[in-house]
């Protein structure tokens, strides 16, 4: 039946004009079948290497075949002609029905296949995902397997060596049959394929270890951040090298609940300490802050914790000597996050089988890959190199480091040695100030009473570590400083960071340059940098002792200053343009006896400030008089407008003629040509605009509806309405933010006179009478000026 079939498909093949025609191929012929890639126990192809050798036909997957060489092939007896096909089983779906019915360990669905058409037999490669079976027409010739050069026996060889199943798994370079089992006690891991020859690898979860001998233990259920080092769930250590942010703990598609982690430098540049901690819970709508000094945030208000538990939120937080403790209880583990100001730990129950993510969950991802940015900029990546410090003795610190080995620790379950390369790493770089080295210690010992509920005996005697106690308790540094030991006897303070610090120790200041303003000025000194010098702040002042620093209890940055009404002892010189001050903060006389035990501070300081330049702009006007030829109903006449600069209008004011800023203007406007025993000739109004239209839309009235602008008081009409000439003068102005083009425009109207009716009367005076009979259309005029 398979050879009449297999004889079928390939007649079929051959036939002309057939869809899918055979291609014959010669020697060395490389072919892509990655329409239908053929996966040879274990390995997925999408090429095949087709070459002769002296007594066989050769089908490799890895390269044309060589004597003696290693590879996956396929070797069968040699013959004149080889036709080669890809198909698909849509059309030839007996052929998979055939396959499973004399295949039964071909679990998957048939896909395409790979055939070759050797004289006298035809065979497939028939592809089944990550099965492969395969057939031959010829049940007298069998080729031979290789797998990396090996010959191999395909499973469940039926009828004869018609039919085989080619499938398998490979790891490492070694070849699993379907069904087989391959565990490592030593790791804890185990290599299965399945029965549809896919591999799976399985190990010790996430919070698990690898006890030596087969057997997982629960381990990970705590993590643990020290200064730059982090020890994860999974006992895997790392360093953090820069001051960004960073996720140290998620669960993707779990409970809404992160902890974020904060690195900082210190006393060096090069080496960066855990700072802060941040929880984010309930879609990130609640955020808890836990800083240095058992300072606490909810949100970014102050929280104020006692002994007593405080909950909220969905959670519950605590505080005593050693730290702050927050615990939260999730939908289907707990988590306990312990933070002293310099030592964070997470503690989980339940929590195995989750994806744990972050610094603490997953040490197969990089430090970047969980560094967040979280303003958007990349600073805090910047790397810095500080001298090596000579005093530091690493051979000295690894014995210290090693403590944890001795027998204090040896009720201790949890894995020393990630804890002692983080201290050793850590102690060979950085000195060992402000108890780092116990820090270590004291993680390790608190890591231990977490995971066994076992605290190691009394180690502290042999380390000389004292009692745990949260680091600077309830002491406030600030984002420039570090709380750390003033002296080893415990006495705490806040030093200098290291890269904020090293812009002064350069040029040898202990603060900024003077601000120097019009009026007043201020020298700020470095809170820090002054007691790093041993200088009491609070006995320094200016030249007049009663001018003292105020220091900003947030920056703590030490503040003198003085101003024009108060120089506090400042001298006062003048040089041309130049006024100089001058002062100096220095340190109070309080000894008494003539003598001090104090170094003596004296920083002078100046400010000079320069009389500033008087801009001045001066306006020519473009023609020295405008004329107007208006005819209005019966009337003909010609409007003049000049101005001058004096009262009697003697003074023309010329196309060459400066006209400064303020300076009084007198206007004059005049009609010829009319009888003012009949007429009188009334301004309506006048304005300003910075373009040279009359309606732009920036206009500046000086007369209104015949009357002074009243809130303009440089302006005075002269004359209205007694005869045809009108006067008004102003002052000269410039429009802000404009160019220095300044246009007048003037509106008349005729008024026949009757009984002096055309007298206009403006508001303070006793009469208020308006003008009552005009004759013909009003008359615009407009004067341009320039600078």
């Amino acid at each position: 039946m398979l050879r009449l079939l297999l004889l079928f498909l390939s007649a079929a093949m051959l036939l002309p004009g057939a869809a899918g025609q055979f291609e014959e191929f010669a020697n060395n012929t490389e072919v892509n079948i990655s329409s239908c890639p053929i996966t040879y126990f274990g390995q997925k192809y999408e090429q095949l290497y087709l070459n002769f050798t002296s007594n066989n036909f050769v089908l490799c997957f890895t390269g044309f075949y060589e004597p003696h060489g290693r590879g996956d092939c396929l070797v069968m007896p040699k013959t004149d002609n080889t036709y080669f096909l890809l198909g698909s089983l849509l059309d030839y779906r007996y052929v998979e029905q055939d396959i499973v019915q004399n295949l039964p360990s071909i679990k998957n669905t048939g896909e395409c296949f790979v055939a070759l058409v050797i004289s006298g037999y035809t065979f497939l490669l028939v592809n089944f995902g990550s099965q492969t079976a395969f057939l031959n027409s010829d049940q007298s010739v069998f080729p031979d397997f290789l797998v990396d050069g090996n010959k191999v026996f395909p499973l469940n060889v039926t009828n004869q060596q018609a039919y085989a199943d080619l499938s398998g798994c490979r790891s490492s370079g070694v070849l699993f049959r379907p069904g087989d089992v391959s565990s490592d006690p030593k790791t804890c891991r185990t290599l299965t394929c399945s029965q549809s020859a896919v591999l799976q690898n399985t190990s010790c979860g996430p919070t698990e270890r690898c006890q030596g001998n087969g057997v997982c233990s629960s381990l990970g259920s705590v993590c643990t951040v020290t200064g730059p080092a982090v020890v994860d769930f999974q006992g895997q250590q790392n360093s953090v090298k820069d001051r960004c942010w960073y996720s140290l703990l998620r669960i993707p598609s779990g409970p809404d609940f992160q902890v974020l982690v904060h690195f900082q430098e210190r006393r060096r540049k090069d080496v960066s300490f855990l700072d802060g901690v941040t929880l984010r819970l309930n879609g990130s709508a609640v955020h808890i802050q836990l800083k240095q000094g058992g300072r606490v945030l909810l949100n970014g208000s102050p929280l104020t914790l006692n002994g007593s538990v405080q909950t909220g939120h969905g959670v519950k937080l605590s505080k005593d000597q050693t730290g702050v403790t927050v615990q939260a209880s999730l939908s289907n583990f707990s988590a306990s996050v312990f933070f002293d100001g310099s030592t964070a730990q997470i503690h989980l129950k339940g929590s195995d089988g989750l994806p744990l993510q972050g610094l603490c969950g997953n040490a197969s991802r990089s430090l970047s890959e969980e560094r967040l940015s979280e303003d958007g900029s990349t600073s805090c990546e910047a790397q810095y190199t500080d001298a090596t410090d000579i005093t530091i003795n690493c051979t000295k610190m690894a014995e210290r480091c090693s403590l944890l080995k001795e027998a204090s620790f040896s009720s201790c379950g949890v894995d020393p040695e990630p804890y002692m390369a983080a201290c050793t790493d850590t102690l060979c770089r950085y000195p060992d100030l402000d108890g780092l080295s116990c820090r270590f210690l004291e993680a390790y010992a608190r890591a231990c009473s977490l995971q066994s509920s076992a605290a190691p005996e009394d180690w502290r005697s042999k380390a000389q570590c004292s009692p745990p106690g949260a680091v600077c308790q309830d002491r406030t540094c600030s984002d420039h400083e570090f709380c750390g030991e003033k002296t080893a006897g415990g006495e705490t303070r806040c030093f200098c960071r290291a890269i904020f610090a090293s812009k002064y120790r350069q040029t040898n200041s202990l603060g900024d340059p003077p601000v120097c303003r019009q009026s007043s000025t201020s020298l700020s000194l470095v809170g820090c940098l002054l007691e790093d010098k041993g200088i009491d702040y609070s006995v320094l002042q200016l030249k007049d002792p009663t001018c003292r620093g105020q220091m900003d209890q947030q920056t703590h940055m030490v503040t003198f200053s003085f101003n024009s009404t108060d120089l506090c002892g400042t001298e006062v010189t003048t040089n041309n343009s130049q006024t100089i001050y001058k002062n100096a903060i220095m340190t109070q006389n309080l000894s008494s006896g003539g003598i001090t035990r104090q170094d003596q501070v004296y920083i002078g300081f100046s400010c000079v400030e320069t009389q500033p330049d008087i801009q001045t702009v001066a306006f020519r006007v473009k023609d020295s008089s405008v004329v107007q030829f208006v005819s209005s109903g019966p009337w003909n006449y010609s409007l003049t407008m000049k101005a001058y600069t004096d009262a009697n209008r003697t003074q023309a004011v010329a196309s060459n003629t400066e006209v400064r800023l303020n300076q009084k203007i007198w206007v004059e406007l005049d009609a010829d040509g009319l009888d003012e025993s009949l007429v009188a000739v009334v301004m309506d109004s006048c304005w300003a605009t910075d373009q040279e239209s009359a309606n732009a839309s920036r206009k500046y009235y000086l007369i209104e509806n015949g009357c002074p602008n009243p809130e303009d008081q440089t302006v005075s009409v002269e004359a209205k309405g007694r005869g045809t000439s009108n006067s008004f003068s102003f002052n000269m102005f410039q429009f802000t933010g404009s160019s220095a083009q300044v246009y007048l425009h003037c509106k008349l109207q005729l008024c026949i006179k009757q009984e002096n009716t055309c007298v206009k009367t403006c508001a303070g005076t006793r009469r208020r009478r308006s003008v009552r009979s005009q004759s013909g259309a009003a008359a615009f005029i407009s004067m341009a000026w320039t600078a």
